[in-house]
């Protein structure tokens, strides 16, 4: 299956987006980026490239419903007739529906107060956010997927992998391609096969959005206020990447990844290693609530680490709580066991 990789500017959120056109009998494209003028000339030029119009594309797949994927959504359904799906506990947010929308706002709200956010720090936030309220774009006609669905895309098809944590819909795409990727062009044009040789048999290959990235690692926590246990989720979601046993992963931001598996180890060693520092930061400080752990583990947040930061340190001490490491009253949080083993949290994994 041929992928082209059309690398979208920007200067919000984590920047660095993709949007990945497959063509074929289904004309289908993955993702689409946030919606402003330069983003969206950058889709459309990479479509015009690839000799794609927006009446030509059949479909429009999205990974997760943050802007920066789903923006652009509804103007290409306006100008193409695509059909847009994406999975169904993100389809209210993308489809713009009013309730959910207040739900998650009153729901950010409730957080605040329960993690600590200083009101000034809170009204910085809002700050921020009001200018987002254009990139999120138009609302679009949106179909629901599921896990497990097999879904015709170019000349083949790909299947549906719910991967929640980053955000409570995110799916990934895998399909099988006889393509052979140039580790090398992990760093580059990925698009390409390499010389002539061909695969002796089918490799698995994903498109990811950010559940797996190659330069860092997904904010978990504050991303997508609506998950329980996100951490536990996430884990779950990178060990079932894992379990896939992936060729190939082509990420929602920057590069290709050439060993896709081994990267999601490496993303949660980083959270074994994190939760040891919340460990720390409440033996050496004491009892604390998110904001004061994200403190320690961050320093000063700005922009929209306001949300991120406490987001990941709650995250964890949730993590946490259920281990029966540490308990809360109301929003502070108490080392109970003060050594604890923080490997053997994370040990619950086949893989």
């Amino acid at each position: 299956m041929d992928v082209t990789r059309i690398p979208l500017g920007n200067t919000v959120f984590e920047g660095e987006n993709n949007a990945y056109l497959v063509d074929g009998a289904v004309t289908t494209l993955v993702d689409v980026g946030i919606a402003m003028p330069d983003v969206r000339d950058d889709l459309l030029d990479g479509l015009a490239a690839a000799d794609i119009a927006p009446p030509d594309l059949d479909q429009i797949l999205l990974t997760h419903w943050h802007p920066d994927h789903s923006g652009l959504a509804g103007e290409l359904q306006e100008r193409s007739g695509a059909a847009v799906r994406a999975h169904e506990a993100d389809v209210p947010l993308i489809a713009g529906d009013e309730d959910a929308t207040a739900d998650l706002r009153a729901l950010r709200t409730r957080r605040f107060e329960e993690w600590g956010v200083p009101d000034e720090k809170r009204a910085e936030l809002q700050a921020v956010q009001s200018g987002f309220d254009s990139v999120a774009g138009s609302p679009s006609d949106v179909e629901s997927l599921a896990d497990g669905d097999r879904i015709p895309a170019g000349d083949g098809e790909f299947e549906v992998y719910h991967l929640p944590g980053h955000a409570a819909g995110h799916v990934a795409f895998a399909f099988e391609t006889t393509s052979v990727r140039d580790d090398a062009s992990a760093h580059g044009d990925a698009s390409k096969p390499r010389g002539d040789e061909s695969a002796d048999e089918p490799r698995l290959e994903a498109f990811v959005g950010d559940v797996i990235l190659p330069e860092y690692t997904p904010n978990v926590g504050g991303a997508d206020l609506r998950l329980d246990r996100p951490l536990a989720q996430y884990l779950d979601s990178l060990d079932r990447l894992i379990g896939l046993d992936l060729d190939y992963a082509w990420p929602g931001h920057r590069d290709p990844i050439a060993a896709p598996s081994e990267r999601a180890r490496v993303i949660r060693a980083h959270h074994v290693e994190r939760t040891r520092r919340v460990v720390d930061a409440l033996r050496e400080h004491g009892p604390a609530d998110a904001w004061t752990v994200s403190a320690h583990l961050f320093g000063e947040l700005e922009d929209i680490h306001i949300l991120h930061g406490p987001g990941e340190a709650f995250a964890h001490l949730d993590h946490l709580e259920h281990a029966g490491v540490v308990d809360r009253e109301g929003s502070v949080y108490r080392l109970v066991d003060r050594d604890p083993d923080v490997s053997a949290l994370f040990s619950n994994t086949k893989y």
